[in-house]
């Protein structure tokens, strides 16, 4: 019973390390092929992270804008200064407190976003149509299938 964990664990281990590379290379991979659309659009990476969180949000504060990204409020400031002179950020105080900043995305700002994840979206559709079994989708299929089932037979 114990070498059956053991084993289960090795393998849960290994699968767990496929899996973080495969994040990791897709990640790599969306951004570079992101670049040239966010290059057209004068934007960085992280601006774009920052839109597409703001078109979920009806309106943020700078210090939250700041604790998402994980940059200090100067640096989030550079980034909100950057989107509002492209026309794709609103900047406004709140009415509740006249000292609080707060942003929000401009239709502008949302046709980018709904534009990138066009994009992504169709670079996903011909990762998935690939017919090669190691192709990095179907492999993540394997991976995530597999993981689900170790856990199901250790689970017993």
């Amino acid at each position: 019973m114990k070498v059956t964990r053991a084993t289960n664990s090795t393998l849960n281990e290994a699968e767990a390390r496929s899996l973080t590379d495969f994040i990791m290379f897709s990640q790599r991979n969306l951004i570079l092929k992101l670049s040239p659309v966010l290059n057209r659009g004068r934007i960085s990476y992280p601006q774009f992270f920052l839109l597409a969180y703001l078109e979920e949000e009806e309106c943020l504060s700078m210090s939250s804008i700041a604790r998402i990204m994980g940059h200090s409020t100067a640096a989030a400031t550079g980034m909100v200064d950057k989107l509002e002179e492209f026309g794709h950020l609103r900047r406004f105080t709140a009415a509740s407190d006249r000292r609080k900043i707060m942003v929000s995305i401009t239709e502008q700002g949302k046709q980018l976003v709904n534009d990138l994840r066009g994009n992504i979206a169709q670079g996903l559709a011909r990762l998935m149509a690939e017919e090669d079994e190691k192709a990095p989708l179907k492999q993540a299929h394997r991976l995530i299938s597999n993981a689900k089932t170790s856990k199901i037979i250790s689970s017993r």
